[in-house]
């Protein structure tokens, strides 16, 4: 039996860190942001969950963060927003980030 998050929020609300990248399909630099959140998925494994939301398909969580542009990537714990910025971000600063808020994990 599976016991996916039913929500969105649901799914922000855990202990782990959840890094969401809000896209669009149709956006260049989203398509560049792929391969960057596989390698900080495995540089960090199970220290954070990536999920990626495509604004076109869901406009509301979009709207409910202020989501202007694409990528914007937005990190949550606990279901509080700690991080997040638009646009392109690396891998190493992606992993600097999340591991520079393991405090904030607590």
């Amino acid at each position: 039996m599976s016991t996916q998050p039913k929500t969105f929020q649901e799914l922000i609300q855990g202990d782990i860190p959840v890094l969401v990248d809000f896209f669009a399909t149709w956006c260049g630099p989203c398509k560049m942001m792929q391969p960057i959140l596989e390698d900080t998925s495995r540089q960090l494994g199970d220290k954070v969950k990536i999920v990626k939301v495509d604004i076109d398909k869901n406009p509301l969580a979009a709207g409910k963060f202020q989501v202007r542009g694409v990528p914007t990537l937005i990190l949550f714990h606990k279901g509080k927003a700690i991080w997040r910025q638009s646009g392109v971000v690396p891998t190493h600063q992606l992993v600097q980030i999340i591991e520079s808020n393991r405090g904030a994990f607590a």
